[in-house]
């Protein structure tokens, strides 16, 4: 529908949506096409002015000195949202779809997509030439015909769209990095929007060699996002789930996954236990695909993807409950050093994080919490927990810190610095006896039994080594 020209010349970009897809996608986007000019947009003016600043808003590693080298060249963060939807031959649609509050249930939680079809109408409504509407958003699949029908409708005359589906495959702590990287990039369109996806094409030509530029349709786009997510949580179920057993049997996990992962048709990635998967994509997604397997009459394969959830969330459950039962009359009144907030290593998120979870199940049943993590702010911390009636915490500037007078520790972000810290200095911090429960495995057991530490690690059972 949509043709910008016979070369496909792309000029204008505007990102709506300064998160952390928009932000990233759009730096590395300017870094790599110092010819077009990138444009990122949000309502929020206090995420835009600290795009503008020197502290950003979203922790990557290496984006620092990319919007520093980049900003007010050929990248810019605005709220003047219609001027940039003007200026643009394309515009990206990168802005959160949360669950839908309400909708879980057995058969998972709809995508809440109201913030996707504002900005579907406020492109029709400012668009005043043809233009390519880019879903980056997760979205269920249908969207990106929802989107058409909105455009369709609120467009002014004369002004034609063509919606695309380019989903984002990146990974909390290496965005950067996959970004200029993509072992894909996936562009889904109508069959009539073949010119669209050239144009867009073209723009990550610049950096993306042509065999990773794929394009299909645009339901297949869309689903394939979820299916991505999907599928690598189901990993991480399923090698917690073996770990269950190891616990039970005295297997190792860490030798079983090893074992596995030597097999090519299985490989070694996402294949290490730990307490479990969060962040705002695998829980979403994986509840998106019940949602939609469900609606389309298939319970067999909502039920299937419903188990990877479930499998995630008991194993959260058994993880504190081996925390509770090491002690002879449970946690309560315990000091307990957390170490570690965030969803994972490399970043600032603690949106769905198992930390959230692990330490409400800890606090409810009476525990004093002293937590640190190096990235995470504490009023996000405190966002996540209630201390309830019995239970406390306090947010500590460091790890050590937090260690002083505790019984345990318990490691729930695989930050590097907590393998490297002064384990001597910190068991004589502790009482006694001095436990370590290790949920990531990134610990060396063999030191902390040697100094004197009583050590929990996943998938091994208690006096195994």
């Amino acid at each position: 529908m949509v043709s910008i020209d016979a070369e496909h010349t792309v000029t204008h970009v505007c990102c709506i949506g300064a998160g952390y897809v928009g932000g990233p996608t759009s730096a590395v986007m300017a870094h790599k096409c110092p010819n077009i000019q990138f444009t990122v947009v949000d309502t929020d003016a206090k995420r835009i002015h600290a795009w503008n600043s020197d502290r950003l808003p979203v922790y990557e590693p290496g984006l620092d000195s990319l919007v520093q080298m980049q900003r007010n060249r050929n990248l810019h963060f605005s709220t003047d949202i219609d001027e940039a939807i003007c200026n643009a031959q394309i515009v990206m649609i990168a802005v959160n779809t949360p669950s839908m509050q309400g909708t879980h249930s057995k058969q998972g939680a709809q995508a809440d997509l109201r913030q996707v079809e504002a900005c579907a109408q406020r492109v029709a409504q400012c668009a005043r030439h043809n233009t390519i509407v880019v879903e980056k958003s997760t979205v269920p699949c249908g969207t990106g015909d929802i989107v058409a029908r909105i455009l369709r409708e609120h467009a002014r005359p004369h002004v034609e769209f063509s919606v695309l589906a380019n989903p984002e495959f990146l990974s909390e702590g290496t965005a950067v990095r996959d970004l200029l990287h993509p072992d894909r990039v996936i562009i889904g369109g109508a069959d009539a929007d073949d010119r669209a996806q050239q144009a867009l094409a073209s723009v990550y030509a610049h950096w993306v060699p042509h065999d990773r530029i794929i394009t299909m349709g645009r339901w297949s786009a869309e689903l394939a996002k979820l299916a991505s997510n999907a599928m690598l949580a189901q990993r991480v179920s399923s090698i917690n789930s073996l770990s269950a057993v190891c616990e039970a049997t005295g297997a190792d996990v860490q030798q079983v996954a090893r074992a596995c992962g030597l097999d090519s048709r299985i490989g070694a990635e996402f294949l290490r236990a730990s307490v479990g998967f969060g962040g705002s994509c695998f829980s979403k997604d994986v509840a998106s695909l019940v949602w939609l397997s469900a609606s389309l009459g298939l319970p067999d394969v909502a039920e299937y993807w419903d188990n990877v959830l479930k499998m995630n969330d008991s194993h959260m459950q058994r993880f504190t409950q081996r925390i509770v039962s090491a002690f002879d009359l449970g946690v309560r009144g315990i000091k307990i050093a957390v170490w570690g907030f965030a969803f994972k290593s490399g970043t600032g998120d603690a949106r769905n994080t198992p930390a959230a979870r692990i330490c409400q199940m800890l606090l409810d049943q009476g525990a004093q919490l002293a937590i640190y993590d190096p990235m995470v702010p504490e009023s996000q911390v405190r966002e996540k927990l209630d201390a309830g009636k019995d239970g406390s915490y306090v947010v500590c500037a460091d790890a050590v810190t937090a260690a002083v007078d505790a019984q345990a520790i318990v490691v729930l972000t695989p930050w590097p610095e907590f393998r490297s810290a002064n384990w001597h200095i910190v068991f004589d911090m502790m009482g006694r006896p001095a436990r370590v429960f290790d949920g990531h495995n990134v610990l060396d057991r063999q030191l902390l039994e040697h100094i004197g530490f009583v050590v929990t690690t996943v998938g091994v059972r208690n006096g195994v080594v």
